[in-house]
């Protein structure tokens, strides 16, 4: 039970500041302002299993297919921070009230399925950055090597957590924004949005900071 618990908080713990479903939800809001209450609804459960799968892929074999394609962790690191500080820049600059023009839906299930992946998944909710710290998680005790079952089930038990966290928080955005307004929305969609930058410009600098330090 304690390594279960370990395992659950490390995971958990790791990945909650990072994915921040609270702080995601209000970019999500932003991108699907054009979208139905119903295709919201299916686009939160999208999003949430897609995040899902990023992060125990990640967890189990993200280190090995890096390794097939020969890319370093701090090169994801840059990598994925300039996507994601990219994308944070573009909704800071973002006009009030308007839906990001990447998002199409037309109502399809294979626009739905497209709009869920990129950009809501990939690299809005669980992009470069999850996946480069779950890789790190992966590579190190108690997941590497053969780890016991324990481990695996608290990691497992911590990826649910946040995938039911992203649903909640994503399912009733637009409720969250009647609560608070569309104003204080918008004002919290940028401050998210900065800070989506400056979670960017962290992962680059530590990137860059390992690449230097390997030399």
């Amino acid at each position: 039970m304690h390594q279960l618990l370990t395992s659950f908080l490390l995971v958990f713990g790791s990945l909650f500041p990072i994915v921040n479903p609270p702080g995601s939800a209000f970019m999500f809001l932003a991108h699907t302002r054009a979208a139905s209450h119903g295709q919201r609804a299916e686009l939160a459960v999208r999003v949430a299993v897609y995040a899902f799968l990023i992060v125990n892929g990640s967890l189990y074999v993200g280190s090995s297919v890096l390794s097939l394609f020969g890319v370093s962790i701090p090169a994801l690191r840059v990598g994925g921070g300039l996507v994601i500080a990219v994308a944070g820049w573009r909704l800071l600059n973002a006009k009030a009230g308007l839906a990001d023009p990447d998002v199409v839906l037309d109502g399809t299930p294979e626009a739905l399925r497209t709009a869920a992946f990129y950009p809501l998944t990939m690299p809005l909710t669980t992009g470069p950055g999850t996946i480069a710290v779950t890789i790190a998680l992966g590579t190190s005790q108690p997941f590497a090597g053969h780890a016991p079952s324990t481990a695996l089930l608290g990691a497992l038990l911590a990826a649910l957590a946040i995938s039911a966290l992203i649903y909640l928080c994503f399912r009733f955005a637009d409720r969250m924004e009647g609560l608070l307004g569309r104003t204080l929305t918008d004002a919290l969609m940028r401050l998210f949005a900065l800070l989506l930058l400056c979670i960017g410009i962290e992962i680059i600098w530590g990137g860059v900071a390992e690449m230097i330090h390997g030399l």
